[in-house]
């Protein structure tokens, strides 16, 4: 088979088409800064820093898309949410002092305007300058940062947020949820047209490892659907990322309409592909801490082929499992992207696919 260009490669398989080997997108921010010289804190709030630190690494591994991504903060701190920034680690919210003091208050915040309002300019740059550079051949998905439920606990404060789903009335909870997917929409649609080949959601408080599967299905999922239509008049594709074992809503998240489920290292590939339609992509799940951090690459490659030979393959692009450390091992980087060459070609997907 002709050989494809990265970003072909990536469309192929959104399309449903066998492509002429898997599609890699690590999750790598932190790890693309450390590449080109830089801690993530010193290049947070630098297009140009951003922009170079992930074509350098692009060019240096080989991979097939960038995911602009820096931290799980811009988007509340637009919000009017107080950040703390580090030097030589991801900007936070500094949940000890909420910017919603109170769900009734909803309104009063910041609706931000992603093309003035902080550093949502600066994401939506480094997706402009990728674009520019190198946007022809690799696939470009510009994050849209958190999902309208994560947003919420970031400017209520998570435990303060718990303690409202249990004590406030339902139409309260949900106009807040409401505004906060008014928020995230707003960077989703300013990311896509740009001309970003996709965009997506952390929505990282809405999954198990917080709130039940039933909590999901009323306060994280209506949103999270509600996102995805009404960005559907847009050209690009849109990805939902939950970290922990999402394997209990996973078959929920496929019902989003998202294009793209990313999925986090504790969910079992195999399984979500028999739960959610065969129009949804895959994206994962190498575990981020051992081997990619910790391990060897023959680790890397066994994983790998784990999650081909239980998916037969079948709309998948392999990734890390969640954000990879900047000190994750060079060696084991190129074992992810040499797997879908040892495993994933075009070949070997027929077969796997009869």
């Amino acid at each position: 088979m002709k050989e494809m260009t990265s970003l072909e490669r990536v469309q192929a398989v959104l399309r449903g088409e066998i492509p002429d080997r898997l599609p890699v997108i690590p999750q790598g921010f932190m790890f693309s800064a450390r590449t080109a010289g830089y801690h993530i804190g010193q290049i947070n709030r630098s297009p140009e820093k951003m922009a170079e630190s992930h074509r350098i690494c692009q060019e240096k591994y080989g991979y097939d898309g960038c995911i602009i991504d820096v931290d799980d903060a811009t988007l509340a701190e637009a919000c009017g949410a107080k950040v703390i920034f580090r030097e030589n680690d991801v900007a936070s919210v500094d949940e000890h002092a909420p910017a919603l003091k109170n769900l009734d208050d909803i309104e009063s915040l910041h609706m931000p305007d992603p093309l003035s309002d902080g550093r949502i300019c600066e994401w939506l740059e480094t997706t402009q300058r990728l674009l520019d550079s190198i946007g022809d051949h690799v696939f470009i998905m510009g994050r849209a940062d958190q999902g309208p439920f994560s947003l919420l606990c970031l400017l209520r404060g998570a435990q303060n947020l718990m303690v409202d789903l249990m004590i406030r009335d339902e139409a309260t909870i949900r106009r807040a949820l409401e505004w906060a997917t008014e928020a995230h929409m707003r960077f989703a649609r300013a990311q896509l047209r740009l001309g970003a080949h996709a965009t997506s959601m952390g929505d990282a408080y809405a999954g198990p490892n917080l709130i039940s599967p039933d909590s999901y299905r009323k306060f994280g999922f209506p949103y999270e659907k509600e996102v995805v239509a009404a960005l559907r008049d847009l050209n690009g594709a849109y990805s939902i990322h939950i970290c922990g074992n999402a394997t209990r809503i996973v078959e929920d998240m496929g019902r989003t309409g998202a294009d793209i489920l990313e999925l986090d290292w504790k969910t079992n590939m195999g399984q979500a592909r028999k739960s959610v339609p065969e129009n949804v992509t895959l994206m994962g799940n190498i575990n981020p801490s051992d081997p990619m951090f910790l391990g060897e690459p023959e680790t890397v490659k066994s994983q790998a082929r784990d999650i081909i030979v239980s998916t037969k393959g079948r709309g998948i692009i392999l990734s890390s499992g969640c954000a990879l450390g900047e000190g994750t091992r060079e060696e084991n980087m190129r074992a992810l992207v040499e797997s879908a060459k040892l495993y994933g070609t075009y070949e070997q997907l027929c077969e796997l696919q009869k």
